[in-house]
């Protein structure tokens, strides 16, 4: 199976480019969504985060706090890594095996991580969502209704943008509206046909 990995940073457009592959017939592997599922209500993942971090990280109802989760693990670099440690292996697996049953022409991995994580050595190719830190700071706002500090935060944890570039078998920049986005990933999609063509 041809793999390819779609990462960026936060509010650069993954999910309006992994929407438009999956119009497209293109088997779509979400780290988020498998990260999600392995921590539903009563798992064991769970059970283990809350084992280190305290019952404070539960709403009324069991479930996982996602905010409060989040806030503790982007000012604490070590808990950041041990909730890490214990996640990233289990969603890689989860999202390998399901990423090779797929049956669509080629799959596509998509992760925020996936250049920090290693994620990168699991894909055939490496396609960035880009987008400038303004635009990215804008969209979450309005997205997430965060402050811009917390956004700024979110990214400065992240990959630097020049990293992340210098990682990118293919760059696709989404600056401008999802019209032009669409047209650029229709091109990038039948160059990826063409690899996977017997």
């Amino acid at each position: 199976m041809f793999i390819v990995g779609l990462t960026g940073g936060i509010g650069s457009g993954k999910s309006a480019a992994t929407d438009f592959f999956k119009r497209q017939g293109i088997h779509i592997e979400d780290a988020d969504q498998v990260s999600r599922a392995l921590v539903e209500k009563d798992s064991p993942v769970l059970c283990q985060i809350v084992e280190h971090f305290g019952s404070s990280i539960l709403n009324i109802d069991s479930s996982l706090n996602r905010r409060k989760l989040r806030e503790i693990i982007f000012q604490d670099k070590q808990e950041r890594q041990w909730l890490e440690q214990l996640l990233h292996p289990l969603i890689n697996q989860k999202m390998l095996d399901n990423l090779h049953s797929a049956s669509s022409p080629y799959a596509i991995m998509v992760s925020p991580l996936l250049l920090e994580t290693g994620q990168q050595k699991l894909v055939d190719r490496v396609l960035v969502i880009d987008a400038d830190e303004s635009a990215q700071i804008e969209r979450v706002c309005e997205r997430d209704h965060h402050d811009p500090n917390q956004v700024k935060a979110i990214i400065a944890t992240q990959l630097p943008r020049n990293k992340r570039l210098a990682m990118a078998d293919d760059i696709i920049d989404n600056s401008g509206n999802l019209e032009q986005l669409y047209t650029k990933l229709a091109s990038l999609h039948q160059t990826y046909l063409s690899k996977v063509k017997p």
